[in-house]
């Protein structure tokens, strides 16, 4: 009875260590398919709690990222609209200093007054732009247009007060774009102006809604003036937003690469170092193995059994 249990506790232990040695060899080679160095949380509790951490600062940092990005496309396309519009404006003004020229018969200047409506037609277009999302790009937060057309044909806004803003990171706010107001509005000779109305009574006066449509379309030009300078500040806050954008992109980006190299700190394997415990576990456990078909090969046990 006590030979038995003994060949019995000899083969229980043997197999045991061979299984033990087993297991850690396949927790080695996984290490190396999978790069990482925990199995489970229990396996370095404080690791995986900051790793957890880290973790969650990714998703976070992701979701800003995801704005900042949303809002330069749509600040991108704003400041392509703008472009369109003050190239537009610039046409108006050139057609202006023809209008106000003496030598132009009423004819002359009224097609003219159509080529300039004609294009206010097209910035009213250019006004409703949308963004990524489809949104209007000067619309602030409204999900319509930003102009409509009333029955006279004069463009009205319709959009809200504000652009609205998106998160960049914590404690960093960044409005999405600008709105028509902020566009196409500003004071000129100390009266409040809308720019579009000014186009479509400058087109009107030179086809005879005004007595003197050269003088005024002389009047036209100060304005005119005015209103590429509002545009190009417009274009200025456009690019100083994007400029910004780009900047806290790259700290994202900066702070992303020491969170990786933080968690490879924290549960990365070396490989190396992996490969080199995996041989030797190896070789411990063809040993384990061959000492035990010898010994359990002893005449020795086989009396025993």
């Amino acid at each position: 009875m006590i030979t038995s249990t003994s060949t019995a506790s000899f083969f229980d232990r043997a197999t045991g260590g061979m299984a033990a040695l087993r297991q850690r060899a396949e927790a080695l080679h996984q290490q190396i398919g999978s790069g990482e160095r925990l199995a489970r949380s229990s396996d370095d509790p404080l690791a995986a709690a900051q790793l957890r951490q880290l973790s969650r600062q990714d998703q976070l940092a992701g979701i800003d990222v995801g704005n900042a990005r949303l809002v330069r496309t749509d600040l991108a396309l704003a400041d392509n609209a703008l472009t369109s519009i003050a190239d537009q404006l610039a046409r108006v003004r050139e057609l202006a200093v023809q209008a106000g020229n003496g030598t132009l018969n009423a004819d002359q200047r009224s097609a003219i007054g159509t080529e300039i409506l004609e294009i206010h037609q097209q910035i009213a277009g250019l006004a409703n732009a949308r963004d990524a999302a489809g949104h209007a790009l000067f619309g602030g937060q409204s999900t319509g247009p930003a102009y409509t057309l009333d029955g006279a044909g004069n463009a009205v806004y319709a959009g809200t007060s504000s652009a609205g803003e998106l998160a960049l990171e914590e404690g960093q706010m960044i409005a999405r774009g600008v709105t028509g107001p902020e566009v196409f509005g500003f004071t000129s000779g100390g009266a409040p102006t809308d720019l579009m109305a000014s186009i479509k009574l400058l087109g009107e006066a030179l086809q005879g809604a005004a007595a003197d449509p050269a003088q005024a379309a002389r009047d036209a030009l100060g304005t005119l003036d005015t209103g590429l300078d509002t545009l190009s500040t417009a274009q200025t806050v456009i690019g100083s937003r994007m400029a910004w954008i780009d900047i806290t992109l790259d700290r994202h980006t900066q702070r992303a690469e020491m969170r990786a190299g933080r968690q490879a700190e924290l549960g990365g394997a070396d490989i190396a170092e992996t490969i080199s415990k995996l041989q030797q576990m190896m070789l411990v456990l063809e040993a384990s193995q061959a000492s035990f078909a010898r010994l359990s090969g002893l005449s020795l046990f086989s009396q025993l059994r």
